[in-house]
């Protein structure tokens, strides 16, 4: 005799999709095989309660309607209920058996379940030394026992029977069941692995879920769920939860994905089908390119950021910065991110011009609108230049007052200053230097200097001083350059100075070489780089005209500040053999005059004070071989002093 159990499964998610559960039918007594002649009662039930109405019932295709939810049976076959509530139940098959020994299964009996086996024989008295079997072996200690014990069975098709000793007439012999296989119902079914989406966006999050469904007659058992992707366990592991939370989905995470589902006692596992999921790249869009300081507005010296950014892209994007004209990228950085920066320090003139940048996700790189970088040069120190109109200038002259600036980003403003006194301004949209002219007067000495500013901060030129006596003009550099009213800028270099020298042509005349100076120097009198006191008379000689042309402006590099009022000054360049003087005008009084009896025409006279030095001839130069050591003195002989001279009949 073959028994057959009933899998009764509650199939997930049939009543929230509308369709009934299906209806559970039980046994009384809960054997599914029992001997002929005997009753069974079966019980129909909706779910976790009895069956309301009426209950139709099903035996091998035929059907009849029973008031209530009980009936009982005395035939063999296979049974099945449905109630008002349900849906119609798995068939349950309950056989009537006419021979003297069965083999009885306890029903119901789930995955994971204890399940009890009892060897029965009609007259049970009469049957001894019974003993199980399971697909014709014995099982162990299973000997002259009523009935066995089955720890966790699972679903398999294995066949079970009994033997026992029945004696006749003081006869025994042995008698054998008939085979059993013990349907085991599903505890739960295999699990189902769902996607919120098989194919996700980068970047969109993703919930998976492990979907099974314990029997109704089981409710009381705990699952727990884990998630795998290919070979590699997801999360955290076993987990109570049916779900998992994926917060962000990439490329790199398509793959097979599959679930398991257990009980906590870890008696009955099950794994669901592989299902493939496909994350798909979203292309990159909108890119575009800001630049800070905001407008591609800079200053040398400034640092620039470059920020390319995305509206839309995913996974890993890489970014590239250009400018137009250069092969090769000003940078690249790959990172999963809409946006990213490119820092460019210190920049200089020669990185102004137009920039974009690409980004790239795989599908093809998309380029940013260009954008034009400026940058602008803070002006450097000026230099500040007077000109004569003339070989010479005197009082009532125009004298340009010449301001330029050698580095700086045009437009340039230039404001001219007399004393610190503005006298003026002029500027230069192009770039260069500006002009301010002004008409000489004896008001005019003093300190000129001018500014230099293009709005990136104000440079002040070095002070040029200018002194105006009666017919003689006379131009001294008095400091360095320096900075301007901004003062936010450092390191500049300061320009070379300029002065103009103004003398008066008509000395030529009046100038000789004084033997009497020559000789006070070499017994310690003034030396010819040092100064002399005006109000020292010396005997005039006749002296050759001035090789310096008034009308040149002398550029020299910045000196420290001089002595108040030197007689003259020598510069001896290198590699030269000419020596040029510096030229002071003076101005004598009374006092002078009376040392200088050739001054006496007027209290006050313009008296200029001069020097050249003679051109060493060729033929001298072995005199020089012969007497190196007397360098100092042949020196002195190459140059002749002028003293105090009246300019006033002369002129």
């Amino acid at each position: 005799m073959r028994l057959w159990l009933l899998l009764l499964i509650w199939t997930p998610g049939r009543g929230q999709s509308g369709v009934a559960p299906k209806a559970v039918l039980l046994l009384e007594p809960p054997w599914s095989t029992t001997f002929k002649g005997e009753k069974v009662t079966l019980t129909c039930r909706e779910s976790h309660s009895l069956a309301q109405g009426n209950t139709i019932w099903y035996r091998d295709m035929k059907s009849w309607r029973v008031r209530g939810n009980k009936i009982q049976i005395g035939e063999s076959g296979n049974y099945k209920c449905k109630t008002q509530g349900s849906s119609l139940s798995d068939a349950v098959h309950v056989e009537f058996s006419s021979d003297w020994l069965i083999l009885q299964a306890s029903h119901p009996v789930f995955e994971g379940d204890d399940v009890t086996l009892r060897c029965q024989g009609k007259d049970d008295k009469k049957a001894n030394k019974k003993v199980y079997y399971k697909d014709g072996k014995q099982l162990p200690n299973s000997n002259n026992l009523d009935s066995i014990k089955l720890n966790s069975v699972s679903r398999d098709n294995s066949k079970y029977h009994c033997t026992a000793d029945r004696t006749t007439f003081l006869i025994p012999y042995e008698q054998t069941s008939k085979s059993l296989s013990i349907q085991v119902q599903e505890l739960f079914p295999h699990p189902v692995l769902k996607a919120s989406s098989s194919t996700p966006v980068e970047g969109s999050a993703m919930t998976l879920t492990c979907e099974t469904q314990l029997s109704p007659q089981k409710p009381n058992v705990q699952l727990q769920f884990s998630f795998f992707r290919d070979s590699q366990t997801l999360g955290s592991g076993w987990s109570r939860s049916p779900k998992l939370q994926i917060p962000a989905m990439w490329t790199e995470d398509s793959g097979s994905y599959w679930c398991e589902a257990e009980t906590v006692t870890h008696s009955v596992k099950k794994r669901s089908l592989r299902s493939q999921i496909h994350v798909q790249r979203v292309p990159v869009s909108n890119v575009n390119l800001e630049i800070q300081p905001t407008g591609g507005q800079l200053i040398e010296g400034e640092n620039m950021v470059l920020i390319c950014s995305v509206a839309q892209g995913s996974g890993n994007v890489t970014f590239s910065w250009h400018r137009e004209g250069t092969v090769r990228s000003l940078g690249r950085k790959t990172q999963r991110s809409l946006l990213a920066e490119l820092q460019v320090p210190t920049v200089k003139e020669r990185d102004a011009g137009r920039y974009y940048c690409a980004a790239d996700n795989v599908h093809g790189p998309i380029l940013s609108t260009r954008i034009q970088v400026t940058v602008r040069i803070p002006v450097s120190c000026p230099v500040l230049t007077l000109r004569a109109p003339g070989p010479q200038a005197v009082v009532g002259d125009l004298l340009e007052l010449h301001c330029e600036a050698p580095r700086g980003s045009p437009p340039i403003l230039y404001q001219f200053y007399h004393e610190n006194v503005t006298l003026g301004n002029s500027s230069a949209p192009s770039g260069g230097g500006a002009s301010f002219n002004l008409s000489l007067r004896a008001e005019h000495s003093g300190n000129y200097s001018c500014d230099a500013d293009n709005g990136l901060g104000a440079q002040r030129s070095h002070r040029v001083s200018l002194s105006i006596a009666g017919f003689g003009v006379h131009v001294k550099n008095m400091q360095d350059c320096c900075i301007g009213t901004s003062g936010n800028r450092t390191g500049l270099t300061t320009a070379a100075v300029t002065g103009l020298l103004l003398s008066i042509l008509g000395l030529a005349a009046a100038a000789a070489l004084l033997h009497h100076a020559r000789t006070r120097r070499k017994t310690g009198g003034p030396s010819a780089t040092g100064t002399s006191s005006s109000s020292e008379c010396q005997e005039p000689a006749l002296s050759k005209p001035s090789r310096i042309d008034p009308q040149e402006p002398i550029h020299s590099e910045p000196l420290a500040l001089m002595e108040p009022e030197p007689v003259y000054g020598n510069v001896n360049p290198e590699d030269s053999n000419q020596i040029y003087s510096q030229v002071w005008s003076i101005q004598h009084t009374k006092e002078n005059s009376a040392n200088c009896p050739r001054m006496h025409q007027k209290d006050e006279e313009l008296t200029v004070l001069y020097s050249e030095l003679k051109k060493i001839h060729p033929d001298d130069s072995a005199r020089q071989a012969s007497n190196r050591g007397r360098v100092h003195e042949d020196d002195e002989e190459n140059y002749e002093n002028v003293p105090c001279v009246s300019l006033a009949s002369d002129h």
